[in-house]
């Protein structure tokens, strides 16, 4: 994998983001796709079944990323850092309304907002030196 911070980072993010869709289901058996309410995974953080499948696609696709290289891990920490930051601010206004189709909690958006930090941080400050280097 080689020591790219990109690289690191989208791999070890899209693992865990994989598990996490993954163990989601564990507690939204009966809940429906799109509730706006859902089950409670860690005791903490609410999911249904389109919030674990966005955390398995969001996974998978900075994990091929990460294994991929460090351009396509650095393209994918920003553009799924700028989701997450968006997702985090925007969320706050869609607890309690029909349009939380994710059934997002505010321990949802801390941990998402935290999450777009570390990804559009790496991704747009490490590997500077090697791009002036080849430029």
């Amino acid at each position: 994998m080689g020591s790219s911070p990109n690289r690191i980072v989208a791999t070890v993010f899209g693992a865990v983001y994989l598990l996490v869709g993954l163990l989601g289901f564990f507690v939204t058996g009966p809940i429906s796709f799109v509730a706006t309410e859902g089950g409670l995974l860690l005791g903490i953080f609410e999911v249904n079944p389109l919030h674990n499948v966005a955390h398995l696609l969001i996974g998978a696709a900075l994990l091929i990323a990460g294994i991929a290289g460090a351009r396509p891990a650095k393209i994918v920490n920003i553009t799924v850092g700028a989701a997450y930051l968006l997702l985090g601010v925007v969320g706050f206004f869609l607890v309690g309304t029909p349009a939380n189709i994710l059934a997002l909690n505010a321990p949802d958006h801390f941990l998402h907002l935290a999450s777009a930090i570390v990804l559009l941080g790496v991704g747009l400050a490490a590997e500077r030196s090697s791009q002036v280097a080849t430029a």
